[in-house]
């Protein structure tokens, strides 16, 4: 679905959905962002070993999930349509969050398209400025703390408790149940699921709402089998991995330090009905599948989104000839500019001159 007839995920996929009206829908028509196959990468990660002729059925596939490309450029936009539309429905007037970056300018920005207020609490210098500049031009009222994500989560839930504002973290149920639609997504190009679905792990809502759209579209007998779901956090920040709660989670990616998961115990239901697995990855090899995903696929996503891929390259010698693998990439690389211009090369500078500009080429 595509163009003109595209009104975003709520009316696409309105009987999977629990909006009453559609007079309530809050949209920035979300959803529908690319399922890209990923041959230059499969190259890189896997070689020739597990690869025989170009296009066979028995080589592997690696697909990347590309959300970056929903409107505020991250996948929290799948479920800020529903949070928002529902807050809509129920009569509220703000809605408040607690953020890393990405939910804050999602929030922001479905509250501004609904005419509600926002209010973002954030930790204190932990967020990149491509999301925060994002929150602030939304109109939302941002409000640092001198602590974590995991303080200002608590603060959050104190505040939508006592206060009538609708907390829109994903420990609002709508936001998981309108995050599933991404799993809708990628059965209905595939034809069926992967094999496999690698996901960043941070709030560890991502993964289960893949999840529950899996199973769901399963019992609706739209495909056949389920894949195994594949976790990974930054090793700084792996509270699943580790069994206990991360007090001061650090990681080159922003988006995934959280030391206590809002969606932890789903999350590993998730890993374990699937049989599938949660790991860690350290921030160089996040940075590494960071570089190669722009560099081999021409890809720019954010450097929590690389965790996937990351996983992928660190657990390759699980996946056998014929398997479908899809990693998601959660948000945009434009969310943290800062952390793409550490990891480049440096720039040239040159008199202009077409010799200077030549040798500058190498030529």
């Amino acid at each position: 679905m595509s163009g003109a007839k595209y009104s975003g995920l709520i009316d696409r996929y309105w009987e999977r959905l629990p909006v009453k009206n559609r007079k309530h829908i809050v949209t920035l028509h979300e959803g529908n962002t690319p399922l890209i196959l990923a041959k230059n990468l499969v190259k890189e990660i896997f070689g020739t070993k597990k690869q025989s002729s170009e296009d066979s059925d028995n080589n592997i596939r690696l697909y990347l999930k590309y959300d970056g490309l929903n409107p505020t450029c991250s996948f929290k936009d799948r479920g800020m349509t529903m949070a928002v539309t529902k807050a809509v429905e129920e009569g509220s007037k703000a809605v408040i969050c607690a953020s890393t970056g990405n939910t804050s300018a999602s929030a922001a920005a479905y509250a501004a398209k609904a005419g509600l207020s926002a209010y973002v609490i954030i930790p204190e210098g932990k967020i990149a400025m491509g999301k925060l500049s994002q929150a602030v031009m939304h109109g939302a009222k941002v409000i640092e703390i001198k602590g974590n994500f995991d303080e200002a989560l608590a603060l959050v839930r104190d505040i939508s408790e006592n206060y009538p504002i609708t907390m829109v973290n994903s420990l609002n149920e709508h936001r998981i149940v309108g995050q599933k639609t991404a799993a809708f997504e990628v059965v209905d190009v595939l034809g069926d699921a992967p094999d496999y679905h690698a996901l960043p792990v941070g709030n560890a809502g991502n993964i289960t709402s893949y999840w529950m759209g899996y199973t769901e579209y399963h019992a609706e007998g739209v495909f056949e089998k389920l894949p195994k779901m594949l976790g990974f956090q930054a090793e700084g920040a792996a509270p699943i991995v580790k069994g206990e709660i991360v007090k001061n989670p650090e990681t080159i990616a922003t988006a995934i330090r959280i030391g206590n998961p809002a969606s932890w115990k789903r999350a590993e239901l998730a890993r374990d009905e699937s049989g599938g697995l949660i790991d860690t990855v350290t921030d160089d090899e996040i940075l590494e599948a960071y570089r190669m995903i722009a560099l081999k696929e021409g890809i720019f996503c954010e450097p929590a989104s690389a965790a996937s891929v990351a996983g992928v390259i660190k657990k390759k010698e699980i996946f056998k000839p014929g398997d479908t693998i899809v990693c998601t990439l959660t948000g945009h690389g434009l969310k943290d500019p800062d952390t793409a211009i550490g990891v480049a090369p440096e720039t040239h500078s040159v008199s202009p001159d077409i010799e200077q500009v030549l040798e500058a080429m190498g030529l």
